[in-house]
């Protein structure tokens, strides 16, 4: 039975675009056998695909030092739908930040760390004037997190 990654990421231009994608498609590696991953905008997923998801990448811009209002958005209609169910929950988590990313990181880490999420990784971030590396660290973010659910150690 294949294992089910959620990808919650904002995604309001090209370039966020390409990050989402270079996500899952990290999540899609040829290697990876049992995991299906999936990437839902923050505002149309539901607790529904919170609850079926079997391990969780987020994904927001940094907007005024704290995370995207969907992403904000997104926490806010599911956390007491799943906090009792999805304790431990596997997550992975990336910033596009036009500044430090350090406030985006703590208003983040606080809302997983109350769900009781745990994370698998350092938070990728992904600071400064757009490059092309962001889209191969976010595509071995993707990679990391289906390959940890595919071995059972996520």
């Amino acid at each position: 039975m294949n294992k089910h990654l959620l990808i919650v990421a904002n995604t309001p231009s090209e370039n966020t675009r390409a990050l989402a994608h270079a996500t899952l498609t990290g999540c899609n590696h040829p290697d990876i056998e049992s995991v299906d991953a999936i990437h839902i905008p923050p505002l149309e997923v539901t607790a529904d695909d919170v609850l079926r998801a079997d391990g969780i990448i987020l994904g927001t811009t940094e907007n005024f030092g704290y995370m995207s209002g969907e992403l904000k958005t997104f926490f806010d209609r599911i956390y007491y739908p799943v906090i009792e169910q999805k304790q431990g929950t596997p997550y992975a988590l990336y910033v596009r930040a036009g500044l430090d990313g350090t406030g985006t990181l703590s208003a983040v880490q606080r809302i997983v760390t109350g769900l009781r999420w745990k994370s698998i990784c350092e938070p990728v971030l992904l600071h400064g004037k757009y490059q092309a590396d962001f889209v191969s660290q976010c595509e071995s973010l993707g990679t990391l997190m289906a390959a940890s659910l595919d071995a059972g150690i996520a």
